[in-house]
C-alpha cells in the first residue's frame, strides 16, 4: 500500500531528526573527549536545526485554532471553547462546572437554551463565574508562544480589572431588582466573588450606584424579612469595606450605616457579627469614626456586647475600641452604658484582654472614671494585676487605676490596703512594661502624698 503524503512527511522528518541527533552527539563527544572546541559552532548549528525541525513537526501534527482572527498552531484542547472550538478569551464557569468562552455560552443562553452544552444537564441558574485559573493558564501559554491575548483590562491601583468582571458585576446587580429567587442567587455570588476576588471589591468604587443597587432588597425596616438574603448582603458589604478605596464610599452612603445598625439589632448571629466587623473595618478611617459615632451605632454595639454570641461580641468589642479612639465617641459610649456592661463581662472572665483595652481608652474621660469608681472597678482591676500573667492586661489595669486616683482621692484607701497587704503596685513598678511602670509609680506617688498629708494634718 502506498504511503500518504502526511505519513511520508512524518517518516522523512523522523529520519532527518535521527541524523541530526547522531551528528550532534558526535560533535559533543569531540568537545568533551578531545577538547576540540573548534567544532562548538557546528554543534550549535546542529542543535538549532534540531529545534526548528521539532517545532515544524509539531505544527504539522496539531490542529490550528484562531486567536482574534489569526491562525495559530498547537493550542491545547483544554484552552479551546467546547462550543466554538477556538482559544478562549474570557473563560467562565457554568452552573454545571463546565468552562466556556463567555461570548459563546452567552449566545447559547440568549437563544433560549437552559441546558449545559456538554453534559445536557438542566441549569439550576444562568450565572457565569469567571474562571481566573484557566484564564491565567491561557495568558501564560500565549506569552510562551509570543502571542498577545486580547484582554480589555484596566489597572485599578494594585488590582487588575477586566471588562468581563465589570459586565458580570452589572448583571448580578441588576438581579437585585428581580424576583426573590434571583436576588438570593445573585447575593450568594456577590458574597463569594467579593470575598475571593479583590478586583470585584475595587469595581464598586467606580460607581456611586453600585452600593444602592446591591442593597435594594434591604430597604429600611425590611432588612430582616429574609434572613438568608440579609446575611449574604451584609457579608458582601463587609467584604467591600476591606478595600481601602471603598471605606469612605461605603460609610458615607446614606443606606449603609442604618442597615448595619438594624442588622446589629435583628439579624442572625452571622449577620450581627458581619455588621459589627464592617463597622470595625470602616472605622479604620478617622472621618468614618465620626460618621459612625454620630449615627448612633455605639448603643447597638454595646447591646451586642452585652447579650451577643461570643463571635459577634468580639467583633463588637473591636468596633467599640476603634470608635472610642475619637474623643467625642468616648462620651457617647459612656452614655450608652459601656462601663457597666464591660466591667460585668470582665468579672465574668469574658473577652478580658479586649475589654480592658477599651476601659483604658475610656479612662481619659472623666465621666467614665467616675462610673468605674462607683461600680467597683478597683477591686476587679487589682485582682487582675495580682492574678493574671498577661503584661498588657496589667498595664491597662495600671492605666485605669491611675486615672481613678487622679479623679477621686477617696478611692485611694482601697488601693492602699491592697498595696500594704500584697505590694501589688510596687511589684508592677519594678517588673511591668515601661508604661505600666510609669503608671504604677504614679499611683505610688499619689499614695505617698496623701499619706504624708494625712500625717501632717
Amino acid at each position: 500500500m502506498a504511503k500518504t503524503g502526511a505519513a511520508l512527511s512524518e517518516a522523512e522528518t523522523a529520519k532527518e531528526e535521527s541524523s541530526l541527533k547522531k551528528e550532534l552527539r558526535r560533535l559533543v563527544d569531540a568537545i568533551i573527549d578531545d577538547d576540540d572546541y573548534t567544532v562548538a559552532e557546528r554543534a550549535l548549528r546542529s542543535l538549532s536545526s534540531l529545534k526548528d525541525l521539532k517545532l515544524k513537526h509539531r505544527s504539522l501534527t496539531v490542529s490550528p485554532a484562531t486567536v482574534n482572527g489569526v491562525t495559530t498552531a498547537f493550542v491545547p484542547d483544554e484552552f479551546r471553547c467546547p462550543i466554538s472550538g477556538e482559544l478562549m478569551m474570557d473563560p467562565v464557569v457554568l452552573a454545571t462546572g463546565q468552562t466556556y468562552d463567555r461570548p459563546s455560552i452567552q449566545k447559547w443562553l440568549k437563544d433560549g437554551q437552559r441546558t449545559c452544552p456538554q453534559t445536557q444537564q438542566v441549569l439550576s441558574h444562568t450565572l457565569l463565574t469567571p474562571n481566573h485559573l484557566v484564564r491565567e493558564m491561557i495568558s501564560q501559554w500565549c506569552k510562551d508562544h509570543g502571542m498577545d491575548l486580547p484582554n480589555h483590562v484596566h489597572s485599578f491601583g494594585n488590582e487588575v480589572i477586566n471588562g468581563s468582571d465589570r459586565t458580570h458585576l452589572n448583571s448580578l446587580l441588576e438581579k437585585m431588582s428581580s424576583s426573590l429567587s434571583e436576588q438570593k442567587e445573585a447575593a450568594k455570588q456577590l458574597r463569594l466573588l467579593t470575598k475571593r476576588m479583590p478586583s470585584f471589591r475595587a469595581l464598586f468604587s467606580e460607581s456611586t450606584y453600585a452600593i444602592p443597587q446591591l442593597l435594594n432588597p434591604l430597604s429600611p425596616g425590611m432588612a430582616n424579612t429574609n434572613p438568608d438574603l440579609q446575611e449574604d448582603l451584609i457579608a458582601t458589604v463587609l467584604n467591600l469595606s476591606i478595600h481601602d478605596d471603598n471605606k469612605k464610599l461605603v460609610a458615607e452612603n446614606p443606606l449603609v450605616i442604618p442597615l448595619l445598625i438594624e442588622s446589629l439589632k435583628f439579624g442572625t448571629v452571622e449577620t450581627r457579627s458581619s455588621a459589627a466587623a464592617t463597622l470595625f473595618t470602616l472605622s479604620a478611617l478617622d472621618s468614618n469614626k465620626h460618621v459612625i459615632g454620630k449615627s448612633g451605632a455605639l448603643g447597638p454595639l454595646i447591646g451586642l456586647l452585652e447579650i451577643g454570641h461570643p463571635l459577634a461580641m468580639k467583633d463588637a468589642a473591636s468596633a467599640i475600641f476603634n470608635l472610642c479612639l475619637v474623643p467625642e465617641n468616648k462620651g457617647r459610649a459612656v452614655r450608652e452604658g459601656a462601663i457597666g456592661v464591660i466591667l460585668k463581662k470582665i468579672m465574668d472572665q469574658v473577652l478580658v484582654d479586649e475589654l480592658l483595652a477599651i476601659l483604658a481608652i475610656l479612662s481619659s474621660h472623666h465621666k467614665a472614671v467616675e462610673e468605674m469608681g462607683e461600680v467597683g472597678a478597683i477591686s476587679c482591676l487589682l485582682t487582675i494585676m495580682k492574678e493574671h500573667t498577661c503584661e498588657r492586661n496589667k498595664e491597662n489595669c495600671a492605666v485605669i487605676l491611675y486615672a481613678i486616683c487622679l479623679n477621686d482621692r477617696s478611692k485611694l484607701w482601697e488601693i492602699r490596703e491592697e498595696e500594704n497587704a500584697s505590694g501589688t503596685i510596687s511589684r508592677l513598678a519594678e517588673t511591668g512594661t515601661s508604661r505600666a511602670k510609669r503608671k504604677a509609680n504614679g499611683i505610688l506617688d499619689r499614695l505617698h502624698k496623701t499619706a504624708s498629708f494625712s500625717h501632717s494634718a
